[in-house]
């Protein structure tokens, strides 16, 4: 039975991942930091869904605090890594450069050497859409050359961390598919992210923010497509020894904002009212994935249209609002004190 590493295994896209992994007969060790971006709370409930699984164990834990940190860790032997722990979000990354790249960059720097002294085969690193910024060329292709195209610290923390994991691919060998998602959603998502917020502010009446002119476009992509396509990437790696590969796991079809609105409007049966804000800095006016190279390399297939997505997205906020908070589990957490 292979076990797999996921960092940042309590958060939205870490928590259904470590669920596919385990109905797919995975061993899970995940470790999460509960970095106060958004509510504890919020990822012990996610936590709560995996604890009942015998084969999952998780250890909180910062990667920032390297060697001391992560010699917490069972010694494995690992199938492989799925490195998803990140400080994540353009704007707050304006505000706090340097948290991000001591998190997003020193972090994966400990967990590459980590990977290195436990001779783990094969990453999957989570880098983003950002990377591309608003490069002109349309929709995006990985083989695009994205010198100063960056324009947030959190982009260029992204694209420094591919450099970083090419780095291990030369010097030591080691397995590397970086998957680049594009504007994740579903059940989970993270409160701060436009879906989420907008659906909380349409049951509480209130008006949507809208920067800029309403017409920027975001290639929405429902959590179990990227679920799937992380599943694939796994498979790939274990069957390509010395891959060094990137892809874009999106929906190929960008959304622009106004429309987003109006549809999850429709989806919960309200209407949205909106006040237009100015521009925010850092803001790109579109990402669209050219996913055919994902396609050819994994099968890659995108299956959910966005007002299945909405309609699924709702269905869970609807359904939380409405149960009681869970228990909590009766096997303890295995916390292991941050360092």
């Amino acid at each position: 039975m292979s076990t797999i590493l996921v960092t940042g295994c309590a958060g939205f896209i870490g928590s259904h991942l470590s669920e596919r992994l385990l109905a797919d007969g995975y061993r899970v060790v995940g470790l999460d930091n509960f970095d106060p971006f958004y509510d504890r709370d919020t990822k012990v409930e996610n936590l709560a869904l995996l604890r009942p699984q015998p084969r999952f164990s998780f250890y909180e834990l910062d990667l920032r605090h390297g060697p001391a940190a992560l010699a917490a860790l069972p010694p494995g032997p690992y199938a492989a890594v799925v490195h998803l722990a990140a400080k994540a979000g353009v704007g707050p990354s304006l505000r706090e450069p340097a948290a991000y790249l001591d998190a997003n960059i020193l972090g994966t720097t400990h967990l590459l050497e980590w990977m290195r002294q436990q001779q783990v085969p094969n990453l999957l690193f989570a880098s983003s859409s950002s990377v591309y910024g608003n490069t002109p060329a349309r929709p995006f292709r990985e083989d695009e050359p994205l010198f100063a195209h960056c324009i947030s610290p959190y982009a260029a923390s992204k694209l420094a961390g591919e450099e970083l994991t090419f780095t291990y691919h030369h010097l030591y060998g080691l397995n590397v598919l970086n998957a680049r998602f594009f504007t994740v959603y579903g059940p989970r998502q993270r409160p701060d992210l436009a879906i989420h917020k907008f659906a909380r502010l349409l049951r509480a009446g209130q008006p949507l923010p809208v920067y800029g002119d309403g017409r920027t476009a975001r290639d929405y992509t429902y959590i179990d497509d990227i679920v799937d396509g992380i599943v694939r990437g796994l498979a790939y790696l274990d069957a390509h020894a010395g891959t060094y590969e990137i892809v874009n796991l999106g929906n190929s079809h960008p959304i622009p904002l106004l429309e987003l609105v109006a549809a999850l409007g429709q989806a919960m049966g309200v209407a949205p009212q909106l006040e237009f804000l100015p521009e925010q800095a850092g803001d790109v006016e579109i990402t669209f994935a050219d996913i055919r190279k994902a396609r050819q390399l994994l099968g890659y297939q995108p299956r959910t249209a966005l007002p299945e997505g909405l309609r699924q997205f709702v269905n869970w906020l609807y359904e939380r609002e409405l149960t009681p908070a869970r228990p909590q589990p009766a096997r303890p957490l295995d916390l292991v004190p941050p360092v």
